[in-house]
């Protein structure tokens, strides 16, 4: 049996969920300034924004190259850092 996968990050990603992922990361408000579309600007909703972005093919662009921009970099709170300079010295034992 063989496996198809394909290497597109948009692959099976519906352009409604590549939109609520971008406000879910982003907020409209800096979607708006990301990408400036009066759809992100103006009362903004995923509607709204998914008429606009099925009849404007330049804006769906921009908008699917911040998504693909988006899920290759990494979440901060995906990636915890350890910033305490004082971590080697809890675990070292007392004398």
């Amino acid at each position: 049996m063989t496996t198809h996968s394909s290497k597109d990050p948009l692959h099976g990603v519906t352009l409604e969920a590549l939109v609520t992922a971008l406000v879910e990361r982003y907020g409209w408000e800096e979607l708006a300034q990301r990408i400036r579309i009066n759809c992100f600007k103006s009362d903004p909703s995923i509607k709204s924004s998914l008429k606009f972005l099925r009849r404007t093919p330049w804006a769906r662009q921009e908008v699917e190259a911040l998504y693909i921009a988006t899920v290759s970099e990494p979440e901060a709170s995906k990636e915890p850092q350890d910033n305490d300079p004082w971590a080697n010295a809890k675990n070292r034992p007392r004398s």
